[in-house]
């Protein structure tokens, strides 16, 4: 039985420019802020945000996906580790954003106003 060495620079690459890009665009949009997205709301959350948080999700999956070989475990294991995460950021989103609404609502009706 003979194992034959195969390359992957050109996956590697791939990822890079993958990740790259997605990245570019986050720096990109954090530096214009575009008012179609800054200004624009959905649940609670400017759109602006909203594209961070899923660019950034893409990022840590993609990550995992390709570094971690992923791809090539069965589709059980792959929902084993993925689930749980899934979960735990949309808790943590969830905790965040209700927590925040919180306090600007506190600061906001407070006879002391914000100073920052």
């Amino acid at each position: 039985m003979s194992h034959e060495h195969v390359s992957n620079i050109k996956r590697i690459w791939f990822v890079f420019g993958l990740l790259s890009v997605v990245t570019t665009v986050e720096v990109f949009l954090g530096i214009v802020k575009p008012e179609l997205f800054y200004l624009n709301h959905f649940l609670g959350m400017n759109l602006l945000n909203w594209i961070f948080y899923i660019l950034t999700i893409f990022k840590a999956y993609y990550i995992v996906w390709a570094f971690m070989h992923m791809e090539g475990e069965r589709g059980s294991l792959r929902w084993a580790v993925v689930t749980p995460v899934i979960f735990l950021v949309l808790y943590l989103l969830f905790i965040l954003l209700t927590e925040a609404d919180y306090i600007f609502e506190v600061f906001k009706n407070a006879t002391i106003k914000w100073n920052f």
